[in-house]
């Protein structure tokens, strides 16, 4: 099956009119962050760079 630039135009119109110009970019953020979670299960990786900050000092509450 082969798709022709007239066609993708045609499919690119309707589903601008059916989301509207407002709601693409959302749309396309949450589909890269969808992406990327998915590939990170695939492929094991975990959350390190923000789940393993840690503080070196205690901040006032602590110390009382």
């Amino acid at each position: 099956m082969d798709f022709s630039p007239i066609q993708l135009l045609i499919v690119l119109l309707i589903v601008l009119v059916v989301f509207g110009a407002k709601r693409l970019p959302e749309i396309g953020r949450s589909m890269g962050s969808s992406a990327r979670e998915f590939k990170k299960g695939i492929t094991g990786e975990e959350e390190s760079s923000s789940s393993s900050v840690q503080r070196s000092e205690p901040n006032d509450a602590e110390r009382s």
